[in-house]
């Protein structure tokens, strides 16, 4: 049996086009019938096959005037190049499905204390596209969405890598919260200045203590040094810990509409002006072709968390995102 020669370029290096073409050229009868099937020009094949053989160091095909015929070891090359040319085509096959239909492994972050405005989300995307199966990492680190490949994140922090996309989800509002029964209890504080003399439940996170709140006045903004028994790096626990009544917190709203609706939690000092929470982005790589899976997620988000405008088409992320 003949073998091909292993002195020339090695198999990897082989154009999988010129192996597809030669198959095409052997199906069609001749180079010139290939060439009208492929639409190109019939010096191109024949450039493309000359090529193929020279890399091989064999000749694939003899050539007359009048037919073409396979060497031996042209038929050998010829059940691996229609396998390569089957292959390509199931590749064209799969990458059309999923440019065309909303399916496949759609992988999100997002920090631990946003899962409580997400989570009920994800639930209702993935009941309306049951072939996408959503995989979610909560981290509180800025995560490198191309290192552990995530499909979008949903971040609030400043963006510092201009090959990343951000589409603005929603706005968010701050707000200052406590249980009924704690107010009940220590009293309600009737201005800023009276919160140095509250339990107030402090966000920590990376060694920093969020115990400086700010409120603005007349005349521009003030802070307000505050303490409490309780500093935790997750909001939806400081969430539980003042609706089950250990003091005052200052949160954004959509982490306790919940208990806010149920009356759990109550607003503190709502006549009095506090700089907003940053808003929510849906961060995602810049990429010329986006899976149709993340263009449905971000679109979805925008339309259930009010941010106002679909999905564009990739570009780079803007300087005011945070």
């Amino acid at each position: 049996m003949a073998t091909i020669p292993s002195t020339p370029l090695h198999a990897p290096a082989l154009h999988s086009q010129r192996l597809a073409i030669f198959a095409a050229i052997v199906r069609a009868g001749s180079i010139s019938a290939a060439a009208t099937q492929l639409g190109c020009g019939k010096s191109v094949v024949s450039r493309q096959l000359a090529r193929l053989e020279l890399e091989l160091g064999a000749r694939l095909i003899q050539r007359s005037t009048r037919r073409l015929a396979l060497t031996e070891i042209g038929a050998l090359v010829l059940q691996q190049a229609q396998q390569i040319e089957q292959a390509l085509e199931r590749i064209a096959d799969i990458t059309d499905q999923y440019q065309q239909q909303v399916r496949g492994l759609l992988r999100v972050s997002c920090s631990i204390a946003g899962r409580r405005p997400l989570v009920p989300l994800l639930a209702e995307f993935a009941a309306l596209y049951p072939q996408v199966k959503v995989s979610l990492q909560l981290e509180d680190r800025l995560v490198d969405l191309i290192e552990d490949q995530i499909d979008v994140a949903i971040r609030t922090s400043n963006l510092v890598d201009s090959t990343l996309v951000a589409r603005k989800l929603a706005d968010n509002v701050t707000v200052m919260v406590a249980a009924p029964a704690y107010l009940a209890r220590a009293g309600t504080p009737a201005t800023p200045q009276d919160l140095r003399g509250h339990a107030c439940l402090v966000y920590t996170n990376g060694g920093k203590v969020y115990d400086e709140w700010t409120f603005i006045g007349d005349e521009g903004p003030y802070v307000v040094r505050v303490d409490g028994p309780l500093q935790v790096n997750d909001g939806g626990s400081l969430v539980t810990a003042a609706a089950a009544g250990a003091g005052i917190l200052r949160i954004p709203q959509v982490l306790a509409r919940e208990e806010l609706a149920r009356g759990e939690l109550v607003p503190v000092l709502a006549d009095y002006r506090v700089p907003p929470a940053p808003a929510s982005y849906a961060v995602y790589p810049a990429r010329d072709f986006l899976a149709l899976k993340t263009v449905a997620f971000v679109d979805f988000l925008q339309r259930r968390m009010g941010g106002a405008g679909g999905v564009s088409p990739p570009g780079p992320a803007p300087a005011s995102a945070s």
